[in-house]
């Protein structure tokens, strides 16, 4: 493919700064972007060496002043590389058609370019719209309904009734609708409390690798539009996961936790059941949530404490032995001092 400089900045709203017939052929990152290579510049650092770039374009925030280089200026640098990277470098299709070797239940309902591997197993009364893409080893229970354009990459299971939206992409490994964690316990035995909602994802969510996504005791567990999650995220039964929220590889997040719109959850937190996480929020690394969380809030460590508190917090555990000791020290001259009256 080949865009020039003016097709590339009515894609991202920008403004060339230079020749705009001039084309480019590709996009790489900064350091190793070639002549034939649209780059991007949003730090400091990049933006200085702007004039040693040896890439044939870059795009820039608006304020930057006219390069040696050609240049395209938009409002956000690193979303309009995004997008010219998504024209460059569209995924790779699945052939349309059904391969021989999948097994497909009775009562079968799909729309025009289905493409389905080998070895997917696809139950009863499945319904999905058109472009979807499934592939090798997928399992898809029974009275699951998928939406438009969806890709669900190889060894997925989504289990029966669970509802996936338009423009889904489900990463490799991952299951949706198992069972939530749900017993009964007389003190002699765990009685299982049959799991009996469903999953419902909405549109444009991407789940990653090896997610595991409970489905409700009652209800449903609901992915709201907009949603991505890493690989290895556990999201339990009668969660809801507000539009737009990020979860971070390897995020925990117990039953009946409602979590708000345009949050952000870091690396390994845990977050304990039934709580209430607001709009806005986010959750630093390997933090600990025992506590709802009001909407806005930075809370980090464990248990979850505001942010600046905990680099405060951090600051003063190297500190404690020495601490330790002293404290120590002072209760030995107090007891002489008693001991002395």
């Amino acid at each position: 493919m080949e865009l020039s400089l003016h097709a590339i900045a009515e894609m991202v709203d920008g403004e060339v700064v230079g020749d705009a017939r001039k084309t480019v052929r590709g996009a790489a990152a900064f350091d190793m972007a070639t002549g034939d290579d649209i780059t991007f510049a949003t730090q400091a650092t990049f933006l200085k060496k702007l004039s040693a770039c040896t890439a044939g374009a870059v795009l820039v925030p608006r304020k930057v002043p006219p390069q040696s280089i050609p240049t395209i200026r938009v409002d956000d640098a690193q979303v309009a590389f995004a997008k010219v990277m998504q024209a460059f470098y569209p995924p790779a299709r699945l052939s349309t058609g059904i391969h021989p070797s999948a097994v497909i239940g009775d009562g079968f309902r799909c729309g025009s370019e289905l493409a389905v591997g080998a070895h997917a197993v696809i139950r009863n009364h499945v319904t999905v719209g058109d472009r979807v893409q499934i592939h090798p080893n997928v399992v898809i229970g029974e009275h699951v309904e998928i939406g438009d354009d969806v890709v669900i990459h190889p060894n997925v299971s989504i289990l029966d009734r669970c509802k996936i939206g338009n423009r889904t992409i489900v990463h490799a490994g991952t299951v949706i609708g198992s069972d939530g964690f749900g017993y009964a316990s007389d003190g002699k035995k765990h009685h299982k409390l049959p799991q009996l909602g469903i999953v419902q994802i909405d549109d444009d969510v991407e789940i990653g690798a090896c997610n595991t996504i409970d489905r409700a005791s009652f209800g449903k567990t609901w992915i709201q539009s907009g949603v991505k999650t890493d690989n290895q995220v556990h999201v339990a039964h009668n969660v809801t996961v507000g539009e737009n929220t990020l979860l971070v590889a390897q995020v925990g997040i117990a039953g009946s936790v409602t979590i708000g719109k345009n949050v952000t959850i870091a690396g390994q937190v845990g977050i304990s059941g039934h709580l209430d996480i607001g709009d806005r929020v986010i959750l630093g690394p390997q933090a600990g949530i025992a506590k709802s969380v009001p909407a806005g809030e930075v809370l980090s460590g464990a248990p979850g404490m505001p942010h600046r508190l905990w680099l405060r917090v951090t600051r003063a555990i190297p500190g404690l032995p020495d601490l330790v000791k002293k404290v120590a020290s002072l209760e030995k001259r107090l007891d002489k001092l008693e001991n002395t009256d």
